[in-house]
């Protein structure tokens, strides 16, 4: 079988056509393989600001359960301020509510404090503190998943929370 010359348009049995005469075929391949190419990577770089915001709320909270562990419930004037500053160090990542939230949206609103009581096997009594933050919802800039018909450009972090001993 003869080869057609891709230049003069003959046939010549041993000259087969040049990589530079293929350039057109190369732009469209790579046309077509841009599109799933770019929706990967931003899909990729959306990910991985979701989980950067998730373990950002995961450090804010066992901060501000390590704080509220400092401090006895008994104490009602120095646990009131502990309080309070444990839910600036969970919104703002310090203890005096300056700044701008360490993810957007997040309010004090979200942040939940339960102290309480169990008993050890042996009797004692142990103290607990729990720090949650619930209901925060992550915003996409850009989700690849729109174009595949998510009908929603949020996800929903469960309820995110620490838990440490306190003194009784």
């Amino acid at each position: 079988m003869q080869r057609q010359d891709c230049k003069t348009k003959t046939f010549c049995p041993r000259q087969p056509c040049k990589p530079r005469d293929a350039r057109g075929a190369m732009i469209v391949e790579f046309a077509v393989l841009l599109i799933p190419l770019l929706l990967l990577a931003f899909g990729a770089a959306e990910y991985g600001r979701a989980l950067y915001q998730y373990n950002a709320l995961v450090k804010a909270v066992r901060d501000s359960a390590r704080l509220l562990s400092q401090h006895t419930p008994a104490d009602a004037a120095a646990y009131s301020l502990a309080l309070d500053e444990a839910r600036c160090l969970a919104v703002h990542g310090n203890t005096d509510c300056a700044g701008p939230p360490l993810a957007p949206r997040l309010t004090a609103d979200m942040v939940g404090v339960a102290s309480t009581t169990t008993t050890s096997a042996a009797g004692t009594p142990i103290g607990l503190v729990e720090v949650s933050i619930t209901g925060y919802l992550f915003d996409f800039v850009f989700n690849p998943a729109r174009l595949l018909g998510a009908a929603t450009d949020t996800i929903p972090f469960g309820e995110i929370r620490a838990t440490m001993r306190q003194p009784r």
